[in-house]
C-alpha cells in the first residue's frame, strides 16, 4: 500500500486530525483547509479552537470515536494519540493510512520555495515569533506554526499565501526530521527530553540529522557559534552553513555597539562584515540579543531587507508565556514565563536581575519527573538566583513518579525555599510574600501560570 503522505493531502481528498484542537494540529487543520482538503477532526473537549475551526467549515466531534473516521483517506494525529486510542484503532483495521502531525507539516513545506525552520533546546517560540515579525514587515505575507500564542497573530499561526512557511521545530521524538527545511536554524543544543534521548551525544545526531536535510543547491543551516555544543554538532558539515555570535567577529552575524538602557538592549547587526540593520529590542536579555541575531541571520540568507529585520524586531514584544507580564499585586510586577530547562531559567533570571526590582520571587513548577531528576543539580544551583524560590509540585505532563523524584528533594537544595502542595498554596504563599518593589515570576511549562493569575485575582 503507498504510504506516501503527499499523496493523501490532496485537493478534495478527505482528511481526518485526532487531536485537532491542539496547538499544531489547529493550524494544519486550516492549512489543508486552505489547500482544498476536505478536513475533518476530533478532540477531547469544547475550546475557541474548535469553535474557530467549525466557523472555517471543518467539522470536529468531540470525543474519539470510532466511526469519525470513516470515510476518510488518511488520518493524521498529534504525538500524544497513540495506537490504543479508538479512532486509530479503527483507521488500522480498516487500512486507512495514519500518519504523525510532524510528516503532514513536512509534506506542506515541500510545497513552499522557502521552508524557514527554528530549532533548539530553547528559544524556538521567541525565535520563530521574531522571524513572523520581520517577514511581515517585510511583506513576504508568510504561513506561520509557532508553539505558543503571538499578540500580533491572537494565536500561535497564520495562514499566508506567500511563498514562505516559519515554523518552530522540535526534536523531541525527532518530530523535526519529518520536516523539509529550506533553511535550518539551530539555536542550541544542550540536554533535554531525556525520556526519549539516550545523552547529549543522541541529541547532538539528532540536530546534525535535521541540519543535513536542507538542500545541498540553495540550503541554509543558520547555527549559534556561541553554543559549543553546536559547533560539535556541525563539526564537517559540508552544506552552507551561516554563523551567528554575540561578539566573535569571524561569524558571519555578529553584534556590534551593543548597549542597554533600562534592561532593554540596542545594537547594529553586523553581517558578512557590513552594517545590515539595528535593532532595538522591547524584550531583556543577553539571550534575546543571540535570537534576534538567530532571526536575522535568517532573515539575511533569505534575502529580507535589513529595514525590515529592524521593524520587526522593533515591533516585537515578546510571546505568549515568555516573560509575559500578567499584572501587579501589592506594588508587586507578577510576570509569566514558559521556562523549564535549567539554561532557560537562568536567561531569565539572569535578565531579570538587569531590571532593577528590589526582590526576585520565582515560583517554579518542574516540568516532568524524568527531567527533573536528569537535571536535578543544575535546577537546584539555577533556582538560587531568585531571592526567594517557591516550588510548585511537579507537573508530570505525560509521565508517572517512578523516579521518586518530588519538588520536596529539590527544595531541600535551596536555601529559604518554600514548597507548595498546590496551585492554589502557591498562590497563598505569594500573596503573603509580596511586597511594592518585588518582581514576581511564575515559571515552568506546564499550568503554573493559573497560581499568578490566581494570586491577581486576589486584590
Amino acid at each position: 500500500m503507498n504510504r506516501n503522505i503527499e499523496d493523501y493531502i490532496k485537493p478534495g481528498a478527505q482528511v481526518h486530525l485526532v487531536g485537532v484542537g491542539g496547538v499544531s494540529m489547529a493550524p494544519l487543520a486550516e492549512v489543508l483547509k486552505g489547500k482544498g482538503v476536505d478536513v475533518t477532526g476530533s478532540d477531547m473537549k469544547e475550546s475557541g479552537t474548535v469553535d474557530h475551526l467549525r466557523s472555517l467549515g471543518i467539522r470536529v466531534v468531540i470525543g474519539h470515536l470510532p466511526e469519525s473516521v470513516k470515510g476518510a483517506c488518511c488520518v493524521i494525529r498529534t504525538a500524544a494519540v497513540h495506537d490504543d486510542n479508538p479512532e486509530i484503532a479503527a483507521a488500522l483495521a480498516a487500512g486507512i493510512p495514519v500518519f504523525e502531525r510532524a510528516q503532514a507539516w513536512g509534506a506542506i513545506m515541500r510545497r513552499y520555495k522557502n521552508a524557514l525552520c527554528v530549532a533548539g533546546t530553547h528559544g524556538k517560540t521567541t525565535t520563530t515569533s521574531m522571524c513572523t515579525h520581520i517577514f511581515l514587515a517585510a511583506g513576504r505575507d508568510p504561513s506561520v506554526m509557532i508553539g505558543g500564542t503571538l499578540p500580533i497573530l491572537g494565536c500561535g499561526h497564520r495562514v499566508g499565501h506567500g511563498d514562505t512557511i516559519i515554523a518552530e521545530s522540535c526534536e523531541y521524538c525527532n518530530s523535526f526530521l519529518s520536516f523539509a527545511p529550506t533553511v535550518a536554524v539551530i539555536l542550541n543544543v544542550e540536554p533535554d527530553h531525556l525520556d526519549f534521548f539516550k545523552d547529549l551525544e543522541d541529541i547532538e545526531r539528532s540536530f546534525r540529522k535535521f541540519a543535513e536535510l536542507i538542500p545541498a543547491e540553495d540550503g541554509h543551516v543558520v547555527a549559534n557559534w556561541d553554543n559549543a555544543n553546536v559547533r560539535k554538532t556541525m563539526e564537517g558539515f559540508q552544506k552552507s552553513c551561516f554563523t551567528f555570535s554575540l561578539a566573535d567577529r569571524m561569524a558571519c552575524c555578529h553584534a556590534e555597539n551593543l548597549s542597554w538602557e533600562s534592561g532593554l538592549p540596542t545594537f547594529d547587526i553586523i553581517a558578512m562584515g557590513e552594517k545590515y540593520a539595528r535593532a532595538s529590542l522591547r524584550v531583556g536579555g543577553e539571550h534575546n540579543v543571540s535570537n534576534a541575531l538567530a532571526a536575522a541571520s535568517a532573515a539575511y540568507v533569505l534575502g529580507v531587507p535589513g529595514s525590515a529585520v529592524e521593524e520587526g524586531l522593533n515591533a516585537f514584544t515578546g510571546a505568549g508565556r515568555r516573560f509575559e507580564k500578567k499584572g501587579t499585586f501589592h506594588g508587586a510586577d507578577v510576570y509569566d514565563d514558559y521556562a523549564h530547562h535549567p539554561d532557560e531559567l537562568r536567561a531569565l533570571l539572569t535578565m531579570a536581575g538587569t531590571l532593577g526590582y528590589k526582590r526576585i520571587i520565582c515560583a517554579f513548577q518542574p516540568h516532568t519527573y524524568s527531567r527533573t531528576a536528569a537535571l536535578f543539580d543544575e535546577f537546584a544551583e539555577v533556582l538560587k538566583l531568585a531571592d526567594r524560590a517557591v516550588l510548585a509540585p511537579i507537573y508530570a505532563a505525560r509521565e508517572t513518579d517512578d523516579l521518586g523524584m518530588s519538588s520536596e528533594k529539590l527544595a531541600e537544595q535551596i536555601p529559604g525555599a518554600i514548597c507548595c502542595g498546590s496551585l492554589d498554596e502557591t498562590a497563598a504563599r505569594l500573596a503573603e510574600m509580596a511586597r511594592p518593589g518585588d518582581l514576581i515570576l511564575t515559571v515552568g511549562a506546564g499550568d503554573i501560570y493559573l497560581a499568578g493569575e490566581a494570586l491577581l485575582r486576589k486584590r
